[in-house]
């Protein structure tokens, strides 16, 4: 019995890993049936990390890609101020409005503008944007460095993309070391990394 139970925890951890593995080489975004995931708290990538790394101004004009529900999205658009936008780009329509319809009940929508579409191809012009952030959403991008170059066109010289990763529970990971390799071969320059490998915000630099 005991050994039958053994070989059964076994074969329930292989399948585990196999279904990571597979994950990890497969990279999609978080379905919004699994949302819970998305809006569970964040240790270590904690909001206030986030406006240490981003350093966001009033007024300014910034882009978050994968929003999710709007963990974070709700709290930049305040920190932006009435006279800030707030552009959210998602490849999940459902997400958009998730994350509109708690703007509106947070009293923000107004700094929001939703757009739906693929990270390897932002519909913004060259040098349009202050900056912008994505956090454990990298990852999910079938080709990071495509989405990074994006990022780095339309950003303006002198501006801000911000990365935010967590090891823990995410196959879509991203460790530090991969990120400044594909975001050096993309045009951006680390500036700064806050936090542990496990959980961080690396501010990159486009020049």
């Amino acid at each position: 019995m005991r050994d039958g139970i053994k070989r059964v925890g076994l074969l329930a951890g292989a399948a585990a890993l196999a279904g990571g593995l597979w994950w990890r080489r497969h990279p999609s975004a978080c379905p919004y049936s699994q949302r819970l995931w998305v809006e569970l708290p964040h240790p270590l990538i904690t909001r206030t990390r986030l406006r240490e790394a981003l350093a966001p101004q009033p007024g300014e004009r910034l882009l978050e890609v994968g929003p999710g529900t709007g963990y974070y999205a709700l709290d930049v658009a305040e920190w932006l101020g009435p006279d800030g936008r707030l552009d959210v780009f998602d490849v999940q329509q459902e997400m958009l409005d998730h994350t509109l319809r708690r703007a509106e009940e947070r009293g923000v929508a107004a700094s929001l503008v939703a757009v739906r579409g693929d990270a390897r191809a932002l519909p913004y012009g060259e040098d349009e944007l202050d900056g912008a952030y994505l956090v454990t959403v990298l990852g999910e991008i079938p080709d990071q460095e495509a989405a990074l170059r994006e990022l780095a066109r339309v950003v303006k010289p002198g501006g801000r993309v911000v990365v935010g990763e967590l090891a823990l529970g995410d196959p879509h990971w991203v460790s530090p070391r991969a990120l400044r390799a594909r975001a050096e071969r993309a045009g951006l320059r680390l500036e700064r990394r806050i936090g542990s490998p496990l959980g961080y915000f690396a501010r990159l630099a486009v020049d």
